[in-house]
């Protein structure tokens, strides 16, 4: 695992700061255009095509969560699903040379203003207190705090991470409540902050769909289209998430089903809701810096 901790001033800082400004205009502008009736793959496409426009890459596959899901859902390619009147999480990451940046905005068009509202007022909270030698669990009390106030639960099996060069989970782990155990952070620490709330229990469990893969090892296989899309994938989106519509082979869903079997790469299945109730979620890369933080995705 990578560290997320770079020098202030360094090249890596600038390219998560760019990276940063990219995300923070495609997330606004795909958020502006969810809306009921609009297609989910055009949706993911646009941010997803734009981002490239401005000079970045994909971190991963523009995350778009319904209702009670929380994470790793992505439309296939021939996915013709339209937003409905529907809690709507949008997570997007950019990366500029594995230099990365990442944040998560709920469109709320289910008429549930205040869950939509308790995971944002809950990461301006958490990014209040980010200075260097401040706890992560003091992060996590804040946001169970702030959500637990609104009368929701903070969703406590999933949690902010750090974030490394082509990793886009490292160490440190922010959770969504307050823990006992904790890190201290930095200076220099790049972290993604990531409230989530619910009117459920506060856990997710896996699903079975998958859209969503990466690289878990390199290796060689004989069939040729597992080997193309190996190939891609490993010049590509080296160690990033990367969705099965990005393959360029012609059969790719094939291909991954081979590349799985034989232990190549693993699939991230969609994470939802333990009662299927709603899910909100909002999200922030900030840098620790000498007298608190920069937020690289405001």
């Amino acid at each position: 695992m990578t560290s997320s901790r770079i020098e202030l001033g360094s090249e890596a800082h600038e390219n998560h700061r760019e990276a940063g400004e990219i995300l923070a205009q495609v997330r606004e502008e795909a958020a502006d255009r969810v809306e009921v009736g609009a297609s989910h793959l055009d949706v993911a496409e646009y941010a997803e095509d734009r981002i490239r426009e401005l000079g970045g890459e994909p971190a991963f596959p523009v995350n778009i969560s319904i209702d009670e899901e929380a994470a790793h859902a992505t439309p296939s390619a021939d996915d013709d699903s339209t937003f409905g009147e529907e809690m709507i999480n949008l997570d997007i990451g950019v990366h500029v040379d594995g230099w990365l940046a990442d944040t998560a905005i709920t469109v709320d068009l289910s008429g549930t203003a205040d869950l939509a509202e308790a995971p944002e007022e809950a990461l301006e909270a958490a990014i209040d207190l980010v200075e260097p030698g401040v706890e992560t669990g003091d992060l996590g009390g804040t946001i169970e705090e702030v959500i637990e106030g609104y009368g929701f639960n903070p969703v406590v099996n999933l949690s902010g991470h750090g974030l490394g060069h082509w990793d886009q989970h490292t160490e440190p782990s922010i959770p969504n409540r307050a823990v006992s155990q904790s890190t201290t952070l930095e200076v220099g620490d790049v972290v993604a902050i990531e409230p989530f709330a619910t009117d459920g229990s506060g856990k997710v469990t896996e699903g079975t769909d998958e859209e969503i893969f990466a690289l878990e090892r390199e290796g060689s296989v004989r069939d040729r289209g597992a080997r193309e899309a190996l190939e891609q994938i490993t010049e590509e989106f080296r160690t990033l998430p990367f969705a099965a519509r990005w393959l360029d082979t012609a059969r790719p869903n094939m291909a991954l089903r081979r590349l799985k079997t034989q232990g190549l790469v693993h699939g991230y299945p969609v994470l939802k809701e333990d009662d299927g109730r709603l899910v909100s979620q909002k999200e922030h890369t900030v840098i620790v810096t000498e007298d608190g933080c920069e937020v690289t995705t405001r």
